[in-house]
């Protein structure tokens, strides 16, 4: 597993590792049962705090990613992935939704923000 650290992101280390696993999850790089590496390998791995790694694996296991089995280590957990299907979409529309208020406010139209999702979404 790669885990890559940017030091120029505005995010928080513990959020970027915790970002990165989630995908490599979602996207089956990790499967189920997979073990990860133990908080302080990972940590000398990626040159960082045992703590800010303790901290990623441990928003995981809340979020319901991973399991730690102690004396064993942290393991993918079952996913269910029309619950993280159904959050994601949760969150969007929040997001979605602070966008169009923000639109709203300074007289854009909706085709003005229609067309913007558009070229948003081409562009990937």
């Amino acid at each position: 597993m790669e885990i890559y650290i940017s030091n120029s992101s505005p995010k928080p280390i513990y959020a970027q590792i915790t970002d990165q696993i989630r995908a490599a999850i979602f996207d089956g790089r990790l499967k189920e049962g997979e073990a990860l590496p133990s908080i302080r390998l990972l940590a000398k791995e990626l040159r960082i705090s045992v703590i800010t790694t303790k901290r990623a694996y441990e928003d995981l296991e809340k979020a319901g990613f991973i399991n730690t089995v102690p004396g064993k280590g942290c393991f993918v957990a079952p996913q269910n992935m029309e619950l993280h299907r159904e959050e994601t979409l949760k969150k969007m529309e929040e997001y979605l939704q602070q966008a169009v208020d923000t639109a709203l406010a300074g007289g854009i139209s909706k085709a003005e923000v229609l067309a913007t999702l558009n070229l948003l979404l081409e562009g990937d």
